[in-house]
């Protein structure tokens, strides 16, 4: 009789131990196919791209202009030229400027506003000596195009152009490969004009 109990005894050990290891295959199973905490942050940070941190992410090359009823206006017409260039906004918000055969245009500071609406800039002489200052409106903002608008009266906004920037590779001049546009991770998807090297 004794003995049969502790048959029993030792049924419902094991018993109660096959479902208690039972019971932990399946949320080892799931934890295994569970995605790795580093792939969730990374995404994460992708989506939480300030407008500074996009105008900071690529060079960028003036491709058009464009005025307030819509009709496309030629990069040399007096109206626009002076905002045609290569750009190269840095993170830690300088900035430079080249005319588009390199040679130097502006450099200075810049910022964002945190929605996105205006950029911020000025513009120093070799000393440092602040010279302007211009704040103007963004109309795009993304990875691939930073557009925005100027007006050749303050006190007339029904007149207008908008300055049109595509990213580009183009190596900042001076930089021998070492600028933001060396590292070769441009990408792209093709819904924007993609400027390959340094050709104009």
């Amino acid at each position: 009789m004794s003995l049969t109990r502790i048959s029993r005894r030792s049924v419902l050990t094991a018993s109660a131990i096959a479902i208690a290891v039972s019971a932990l295959v399946p949320v080892s199973a799931m934890a295994a196919d569970a995605p790795a905490a580093p792939a969730a942050a990374s995404a994460a940070q992708k989506q939480a791209a300030t407008p500074s941190d996009v105008l900071a992410s690529t060079p960028w090359k003036t491709t058009g202009a464009v005025d307030q009823d819509g009709n496309r206006v030629a990069l040399d017409d007096p109206a626009v030229s002076n905002f045609v260039g290569w750009a190269y906004f840095d993170a830690d918000g300088t900035y430079t400027m080249y005319n588009l055969d390199d040679s130097p245009k502006l450099h200075g500071d810049w910022t964002v506003t945190a929605d996105g609406s205006e950029r911020w800039i000025n513009a120093k002489d070799a000393n440092g000596k602040v010279l302007f200052e211009r704040t103007v409106p963004i109309v795009q903002l993304d990875k691939n195009v930073f557009t925005y608008r100027v007006f050749p009266d303050a006190d007339n906004t029904d007149v207008y152009y908008d300055i049109v920037h595509t990213k580009t590779n183009h190596v900042e001049p001076g930089t021998d490969g070492r600028g933001p546009g060396a590292n070769g991770n441009q990408g792209g998807n093709g819904d924007y004009h993609f400027n390959n090297g340094n050709a104009r």
